[in-house]
């Protein structure tokens, strides 16, 4: 990642991350569309045995961190230490500078302790864009960090952006490790609960109760069985110069894949809009999503689409209990793919002036990767119809998603209508955007919807 010079975010995910990511749709994103994914937990090692597709081995942040400071330091390559308590990150830099000489710390900054839209990003940004760093260790606690990294890691440039946690607790000597023999076995968590008792109790049970129940109906609905279909049919053919039709029957769960791991690694490199067909794909495991998954982020970042095309009960049903539905684009034919294909082109501004009760309209998703644009286009509209109206409607029925730059958006929106004597409403919230704004503690602006 880092000698490829473009941005990357890696995520360590435990049982919490997926609790929060199960009632969380932008953090389950920021979890799906993450680079690199470790298993930073014994009992998700558990819990994938459990599914039949073992993880090998648990991969902690806390333990990768220290190795890729030492390989910093062998390799000349600069850290950033942003986040943890008041002093921490000085502390941690102070350490590892004594054990590595060579290390090359570029930076370390712990802002005031607030919510995640009260930061100051521009102070931040600053402060890491100046550093250079080809690593930023983020130490926000989760989700808020992830939700940081997932604002910025594209405008940073930084090729490696990682969330670490409690890691810098760690490096600096405030928090102490469990023994080994604890790590190994997977009690960990009780070693931290015992030193942080208060903090860590009602999350420990909240995540017991969420993650258990959780994993049972997976276990039950998409677990690997043995047997199975043997011997799935697999095609493939060119459409068209930009697309090409996969076809597959029976299963697509862990055996199948490796079987026939050659067929999906040759369909997986070709770099076109892809057209799956999963009509008589009637067995699906864990493993089988999560190819999918992958498949759909690889094309995405070349620009390319993954459509599934009339995907059986089995199929919709594996992705309904996953919370994946949104996360695919599925077609009945290939027409109705090819008319997907187009929605998502470059095209339309993601702002329009639609006249009626709500002349303004956002459309498509809101995230990082567009505020700027939606907020110049947005100003503008403000400063044409600011002079006949005191009261504005943005419609929303038509915005899929947005992610916490979008719902800063929308805050810093409200507060420029404030100051031209006008009052915005926000109508048609879908659930997604709504779930967005309640977890970011918006709700005032929903409650505007109904005035």
């Amino acid at each position: 990642m880092i000698a490829t010079r473009r941005p990357h975010y890696v995520a360590t995910a435990n049982v919490d991350f997926l609790v929060q990511a199960l009632r969380d749709v932008e953090l389950r994103r920021i979890l799906i569309e993450a680079d690199l994914v470790l298993c930073d937990g014994t009992p998700l090692v558990w819990a994938a045995r459990w599914l039949g597709n073992p993880l090998p081995e648990r991969a902690a942040g806390s333990d990768v961190v220290p190795l890729l400071i030492r390989a910093a330091a062998e390799k000349g390559h600069r850290i950033f230490l942003l986040g943890a308590g008041p002093c921490v990150a000085a502390e941690a830099a102070g350490r590892l500078q004594a054990q590595y000489p060579t290390l090359k710390i570029v930076g370390h900054y712990t802002p005031p302790f607030c919510g995640l839209l009260e930061l100051d990003h521009e102070e931040i940004f600053r402060r890491v864009h100046d550093a250079r760093p080809d690593v930023l260790l983020v130490s926000f606690g989760c989700p808020k960090q992830e939700k940081w990294i997932s604002m910025h890691y594209r405008t940073l440039g930084v090729p490696v952006v990682m969330g670490v946690g409690a890691t810098i607790d760690f490096l600096a000597g405030r928090v102490k490790r469990a023994p080994r023999w604890m790590q190994r076995s997977g009690t960990e968590w009780i070693y931290r609960l015992l030193q942080e008792p208060r903090r860590l109790f009602r999350r420990y049970a909240d995540d017991l109760y969420r993650f258990l129940p959780a994993l049972a109906t997976q276990w039950r609905q998409l677990r690997t069985r043995p047997g199975g279909f043997a011997s799935p049919a697999h095609h493939a053919a060119f459409i068209s110069a930009s697309w090409l039709r996969v076809g597959t029957s029976g299963a697509l769960h862990v055996q199948s894949l490796k079987r026939n791991a050659r067929f999906w690694r040759g369909v997986m490199q070709e770099r076109r809009h892809c057209l799956l067909d999963l009509s008589q794909v009637h067995v699906i495991d864990s493993t089988g999503v999560a190819m999918l998954a992958r498949w759909r982020q690889q094309l995405s970042a070349q620009g390319w689409h993954l459509v599934l095309l009339a995907p059986s009960a089995e199929i919709r049903r594996a992705l309904h209990n996953l919370r994946l539905s949104d996360h695919f684009l599925i077609s009945k034919d290939w027409a109705a793919a090819q008319r997907l294909i187009g929605m998502k082109r470059p095209g339309p501004a993601p702002v329009t002036l639609t006249g009626g009760p709500r002349p303004l309209a956002w459309r498509g998703e809101v995230t990082a990767a567009n505020t700027e644009q939606v907020w110049q286009l947005t100003v503008q509209f403000l400063g044409v119809l600011g002079a006949k109206r005191t009261t504005l409607g943005i419609d929303l029925s038509g915005l899929r998603f947005i992610d916490s730059a979008g719902a800063s958006l929308m805050l810093r929106v409200a507060e420029f209508a404030r100051s031209l004597e006008m009052k915005v409403s926000f109508a048609g919230v879908q659930p997604n955007v709504r779930n967005v704004l309640q977890l970011s503690q918006l709700d005032r602006l929903l409650n505007e919807e109904s005035q």
